[in-house]
């Protein structure tokens, strides 16, 4: 399979592709190396990949602080919150949320 840079035929290196918010999202080296990130809203790095299989996802509450981490090395960090324990009022029934 082709890089970007080799189907692009790209002679000067590195390649390096960035959004319109100034943020890298692809970069290549003349070896073919490559990887790439994805950002949210807030700017917040929520994925990244290399050509060589690695990669790592993340995610981030309102205050730009890291909640979820998972990564190809199979490490997982989760700090998001969760409902358990939590009520909600439907048609005036009281239901209380469980894990399942």
């Amino acid at each position: 399979m082709k890089t970007i840079a080799q189907q692009l035929n790209v002679k000067e290196f590195p390649f390096e592709v960035k959004d319109s918010q100034g943020r890298t999202i692809y970069y290549e080296n003349s070896k073919g190396f490559w990887y790439k990130y994805e950002y949210d809203s807030q700017g917040n790095e929520i994925y990244y990949e290399t050509s060589n299989g690695r990669w790592r996802k993340s995610e981030y509450d309102s205050q730009g602080k890291i909640t979820y981490l998972e990564n190809s090395d199979g490490d997982i960090m989760d700090k998001r919150p969760t409902c358990e324990g939590k009520t909600v009022d439907i048609d005036g029934i009281t239901y209380k949320l469980v894990k399942v």
